[in-house]
């Protein structure tokens, strides 16, 4: 088949000295992101772009990509051992993790759990192996229109999932759109609301942006949050493989969670917690006996892992064969790309074929160590939760100050950095999602870009979108999911994620 003779070739990428370091780097400080609660892959991916200045791209990407589903692996540590998520969408892990660890079985959940979630994301690669080539073949024949449609429906739906006001998520959406208009006009080349400050005059930088929004303003919440909370001690990680009468029901939990992760991941808008609630919500309902659940069932662990680890890999693939971004850090990613030359869409698979099979066969690799990481040495990277924030804070925000300045030895960068990380940390406070804000301020510019071309075609007909069956189809779902959203809303039934990681 083409895409394995391909993948053979992404290996021959993957497997040089330096894209097996960074790939390290990249799931080793993952975990760490993972393991530290709150701060989440969004802002550990953002505190790291500015190291992938000086490397080439398929490097700088791998170790990225490293960052965010090793952060998946993470999370699962602390959800177990003490009762606290690393990240969103470990929450669920608690509910059986921490039962089954007070019993002295705090081993064989994180061997399920790390079994689940190999599994998981080695389906989810294997599945954006066989099925990316094909979704950027048909893509290639989309024009301006559907692909206009395609991100107004990714941002819809965003908007409707996340957040537990429709109104703030909407808010976010478009207080992110309008800075995506800071700069010059792609159309006219005019410069656009940069108040005379001539830094500004290309624009907001992505990267500082986004490590003030994400990265710093988790910084202040956990500071906060470490004052009030004292850290509990793990308990001791014995045994790492379930009891024979637990490994059939583990699998087949595990076999569903592939499939539910890796489809659901596909989907733009949905985050990474639906896959774990419905996996979780799935066993349940399969079960002999539901009543075991949220008491220490083993598959209450397997299922949801396995979920959120399979999430991650079908999530690349809108990102790869489409170039949209279906949550925070797929945006910080999809920035990399774009600052290392790269545009993510149909033509990548064409245009930079090794980049794509080396990143996708470096996540092969990727998952293989995190295997080996999070499983025997569970224990060990439990204790860094042990670690005072009031350590840990300083050193972290001092790279983060450097590494901003180093983007363009600018003071007026980390000036912005700063005032976006305190917005953030008041915009979180205030139950603000700040997906929809770095999501749509990545997409803005392309979204203005479409828009432009596809009135220009339609000669400024905006109805001509509806008689193009594909763009007509997806604007209507699209609408649809915010009509849809309003009403729950108003009847109160909507299901709240808070501002989460995807």
């Amino acid at each position: 088949m083409e895409a394995f003779s391909y993948l053979l070739q992404g290996f021959e990428t993957a497997l040089t000295w330096q894209n097996l370091l960074f790939c390290g780097i990249g799931v080793m400080f993952g975990m760490f992101v993972g393991v530290l609660p709150g701060l989440g892959p969004a802002a550990g991916t953002a505190l790291l772009l500015p190291l992938t200045f000086t490397l080439e791209p398929v490097t700088a990407i791998i170790m990225l990509a490293g960052i965010y589903y090793g952060s998946m692996y993470g999370g699962t540590i602390t959800s177990v051992l003490i009762n606290t998520p690393g990240e969103a969408s470990s929450v669920i892990t608690c509910l059986d993790g921490y039962p089954l660890a007070k019993k002295g079985r705090a081993g064989a959940v994180l061997g399920i759990a790390a079994i689940g979630s190999f599994i998981g994301g080695i389906v989810s690669i294997t599945g954006l192996v066989l099925m990316g080539p094909i979704i950027a073949r048909q893509a290639l024949k989309f024009g301006p229109p559907e692909y206009f449609a395609l991100l107004v429906l990714g941002l819809t739906l965003l908007v409707a999932l996340m957040g537990a006001s429709l109104l703030k998520g909407l808010i976010g959406a478009l207080f992110g759109l309008s800075l995506a208009f800071v700069g010059q006009d792609p159309s006219s080349g005019f410069i656009r609301f940069n108040f005379g400050e001539t830094y500004l005059t290309n624009g907001i930088e992505f990267i500082t942006m986004a490590m003030g929004l994400f990265g710093l303003s988790e910084l202040f919440f956990n500071a906060e949050k470490s004052f009030r909370e004292k850290a509990e001690e793990p308990p001791k990680v014995k045994g790492l493989l379930p009891n024979k009468d637990e490994w059939g029901p583990s699998m087949k939990a595990i076999g569903r969670g592939s499939i539910l992760g890796f489809f659901l991941g596909l989907i733009p808008g949905l985050n990474s917690v639906i896959p774990t609630i419905l996996s979780y919500s799935l066993e349940k309902k399969l079960s002999k006996d539901p009543s075991r659940f949220g008491k220490g069932a083993m598959e209450g662990v397997a299922g949801p892992e396995t979920a959120n680890n399979a999430y991650s890999g079908g999530a690349l693939i809108p990102l790869f064969t489409l170039g949209i971004p279906t949550s925070p850090t797929i945006a910080i990613l999809l920035g990399a790309f774009i600052m290392h030359g790269l545009t993510p869409g149909p033509t990548l698979f064409q245009t930079n074929p090794t980049v794509v099979w080396g990143i996708v066969a470096s996540m092969f690799i990727g998952n293989a160590i995190l295997l080996i990481m999070n499983w025997p040495l569970a224990g060990m990277w439990a204790k860094i939760t042990m670690v005072p924030f009031k350590v840990l804070l300083p050193i972290i925000l001092m790279v983060t100050i450097l590494g901003t300045f180093s983007i363009r030895n600018s003071l007026f960068d980390v000036g912005v950095m700063i005032f976006f990380g305190i917005l953030g940390y008041f915009l979180k406070k205030a139950g603000f999602p700040l997906a929809p804000i770095i999501l749509t301020f990545v997409l803005g510019s392309l979204l203005e870009t479409t828009l432009i071309q596809s009135l220009t075609m339609f000669e400024g007909e905006f109805s001509k979108f509806f008689t193009r069956p594909i763009s007509g189809t997806i604007l209507s779902i699209a609408i649809i999911s915010i009509l849809f959203s309003i009403i729950s809303s108003i009847r109160g039934k909507r299901i709240s994620t808070g501002d989460v990681e995807m």
